[in-house]
């Protein structure tokens, strides 16, 4: 008997959860579906749904966005014996849309839900291969008796999976499948790696029991067989023959950004923007503008620190393109109110402080959209970061002589100590920088990911059996073909950072709030046709986001060309001095927990002095603090 429940037919971004026993004659317990499902409610406030028949059940929550009165989740097929549940959007579903129309298939509905239905019935797991967007969806095809969970290319969609007491478990985050009985035993092993990289890089969770699914992969499971497949990577490159035709690079960069970001504009909703005031969300904006028949909404959050404001670039921005613009600040009371709930929404530790003015420019934007356009992953396709002018000025460095690399970095070491606040914090990071040119491409990623000396972590975690850092980053590298720095960086940044870190924030602090964001940096055609551009076009000299500045960015105003890179920091060193967090801080290093609390509090004296630019170190630790002691 087949029970399908749903309480309201809107929507199309949502949260997923599934039970699959391997057992046939074992039945799905409707209350543990509905309970993992109802505890992720704010991913899809719209309404819930549920397909459970025998030992396979499926549960969703629905944000509406696309097809406000047709696309009730899960969705079935015309005959009924293959259902869906469906995280994200697929944003070429018009086009694929009629193409299958033309290969016979019939359509009920406008979603691009009913897409992925039939281009499964048409092209079995190959539709993965079809689409255009984010996601993660699992489908139940009943005559194969078998389940096909797919995350995308990317990772801009969670997918987390357990494989406990002779069943398969999912859900868009942890909680739902601690909730479906899977305990919550946590993984100390994995601290280091936390402490160094802010994170718990996929497929591992902080739990013993329950893996991340890695983007560009799929799962069939069929008669208690799980298999895990990649269908998607970086294209190969030869770094000796790369695009280099810098008028066809612009016509085309041009070309897909423009595309992405007019078929990410796709909405039955309010939408608008994120406009941090940087290069990368200023000229999504300004393309926004280009195409829409009416003003943007732009949403800014801001800071009280000079160092850390860009509120008035992003106000240059929007009278330039007359946006309606919307702005609020965050102060430091923001983070001691709002601790716990990053604890609950992330579920496991995660260090990048930035989450707290994602979460709230996203509660702002809520209040006037459901729907936003942001700049991340422009750094990534763009090769933005500071380090990539590393790996340029390295390649330089390396070639003076021996004495004179010598020289240089005690230089520094006496005009740190003798600078304070800011300049001190930068004559550290290039001391940092001149020490780390002779050491091997792993272990100076190491010490520039480590927000402290990461001989004082291994001091730290001593006590505790850990997975080293080295060794996981070591493998890690071992599947990247790139032979260039610059180019392993890239790698990098596609494969660790966007999926483990940046767009994990962005979906866990807009899906708290109710509000979807879609990046179109991060089309896949977009990603594939940068990666093969060459490092000098990308980076001509020492100028960061070459393309971009040559194409969309002479639209913009000047300020925002010029402007130094600050990237979406907040000032943690700052609001640690602050005496309003001592009591925070002193429990860290009173803690009964198997770290080392000595070396912990030096840590924080450090910070406090003045000495040390440790707050990202820190908040790490109260948040692993707190995960910890969830009972």
């Amino acid at each position: 008997m087949i029970l399908f429940l749903t309480h309201l037919k809107i929507g199309n971004m949502c949260g997923i959860t599934g039970i699959l026993h391997f057992d046939k004659q074992r039945k799905i317990v409707p209350e543990i579906l509905k309970k993992a499902t109802d505890i992720i409610s704010y991913r899809g406030p719209d309404g819930d749904g549920f397909h459970i028949n025998g030992n396979i059940g499926l549960g969703h929550r629905r944000l509406s966005i696309i097809d406000l009165s047709n696309g009730n989740q899960p969705m079935y097929n015309d005959e009924k014996n293959i259902v869906i549940v469906f995280n994200g959007e697929i944003y070429n579903y018009i086009e694929l849309r009629e193409e299958l129309i033309l290969l016979g298939q019939t359509f009920h509905t406008n979603s691009d839900t009913e897409v992925i239905i039939k281009a499964y019935e048409e092209w079995g797991v190959e539709c993965q291969q079809k689409f255009n967007g984010m996601w993660a969806f699992a489908i139940w095809d009943n005559k194969k008796k078998a389940l096909f969970v797919s995350r995308d290319r990317i990772g801009e969609k969670p997918i987390h999976y357990s494989i406990w007491d002779n069943t398969f478990f999912f859900g868009s985050e942890i909680k739902s499948i601690h909730e479906m009985g899977v305990p919550r035993e946590i993984a100390l092993e994995f601290t280091e790696l936390f402490l160094v990289f802010t994170n718990i890089p996929a497929p591992y969770t902080f739990f013993k029991h329950i893996k991340k699914m890695m983007p560009g992969h799929y799962l069939w499971i069929e008669n208690g067989d799980v298999k895990e497949k990649k269908y998607w990577d970086l294209p190969p490159i030869d770094e000796n023959c790369m695009l280099n035709n810098k008028n066809e690079i612009y016509e085309q960069f041009e070309y897909l950004l423009k595309d992405s970001v007019r078929i990410r504009m796709r909405s039955d909703v309010p939408y608008g923007s994120f406009l941090s005031g940087g290069l990368d969300s200023s000229g999504i904006v300004s393309l926004m503008a280009e195409i829409s028949q009416v003003p943007i909404n732009t949403f800014t959050m801001g800071f009280p620190y000079k160092r850390y404001d860009e509120s008035n670039l992003a106000r240059s921005v929007a009278r330039k393109f007359n946006t309606i613009h919307h702005e609020e600040t965050v102060h430091a009371n923001s983070f001691k109110d709002f601790l716990n709930k990053l604890v609950f929404h992330f579920d496991e530790p995660f260090g990048d402080a930035s989450s707290i003015p994602v979460f709230y420019v996203s509660k702002f934007a809520r209040e006037k959209v459901r729907m936003v356009l942001t700049g991340d992953g422009g750094d990534e396709i763009l090769s933005g970061y500071n380090s990539f002018q590393g790996a340029k000025l390295s390649s330089i460095y390396s070639g003076f002589p021996q004495i004179v690399q010598n020289i240089i970095p005690t230089m520094i070491n006496v005009l740190s100590h003798l600078a304070k606040g800011s300049l001190r914090y930068e004559m550290n990071r290039i001391k940092r920088f001149c020490e780390s040119v002779s050491i091997p491409f792993n272990e100076s990623s190491i010490i520039k990911k480590s927000f402290t000396d990461h001989l004082a972590i291994q001091e730290i975690t001593k006590e505790m059996k850990c997975i080293s850092p080295g060794e996981y980053f070591s493998d890690f590298m071992n599947k990247c073909p790139y032979k260039d720095n610059f180019y392993k960086i890239m790698y990098v940044n596609h494969k660790y950072d966007l999926p483990n870190d940046f767009l994990v924030k962005v979906d866990r602090m807009s899906m708290a709030n109710s509000i979807e964001a879609r990046a179109p940096f991060l089309d896949y055609r977009l990603i594939e046709f940068m990666t093969q551009v060459d490092k000098n076009v990308k980076m001509q000299g020492w100028e960061r986001k070459s393309i971009l500045k040559k194409t969309i960015g002479k639209r913009l105003p000047e300020s925002i060309l010029s402007a130094p890179k600050k990237g979406f920091r907040i000032p943690l060193t700052e609001w640690f001095k602050d005496t309003g967090f001592s009591d925070i801080q002193a429990e860290l290093y009173k803690t009964n927990w198997p770290l080392n609390n000595n070396v912990i509090k030096n840590i924080v004296h450090e910070n406090n002095n003045g000495n040390k630019d440790n707050g990202t170190f820190i908040w790490s630790l109260i948040f692993l603090k707190k995960i910890i002691e969830i009972k």
